[in-house]
């Protein structure tokens, strides 16, 4: 994937498989649950996704990746999603169940 629009349109296919949450934004791809976003789509095409901190550690340890950054600023709570994963779509939806569920066990915003 090379540009910004193939990144959204892959974003947009892996949201669309879990029935718990649809995409929202338009100038930043996003998703939310509870009041609180833990997906998004940066400026670069990058996806982060917010996991709880023992997971997303463990995460950046296993697949070599870092804090995911957006608008110049890291996103706490977040990990960067290497593009050697975007062929793994299960790992991915997994990623996102996740994220899904952590923070529906925060408190409500």
């Amino acid at each position: 994937m090379k540009t910004w629009e193939e990144k959204l349109a892959f974003y947009d296919k892996l949201i669309e498989a879990n029935p718990n949450f649809k995409r929202k934004g338009k100038t930043v791809p996003c998703t939310t649950a509870n009041g609180h976003m833990f997906s998004q789509l940066n400026k670069a095409g990058e996806i982060g996704i917010r996991l709880p901190k023992e997971a997303g550690e463990k995460f950046m340890e296993e697949y070599s990746s870092t804090r995911f950054k957006s608008y110049g600023s890291f996103m706490r709570g977040y990990v960067l999603i290497p593009e050697s994963l975007y062929s793994n779509t299960e790992l991915l939806g997994k990623l996102l169940q996740k994220g899904y569920e952590y923070v529906m066990s925060l408190e409500s915003k």
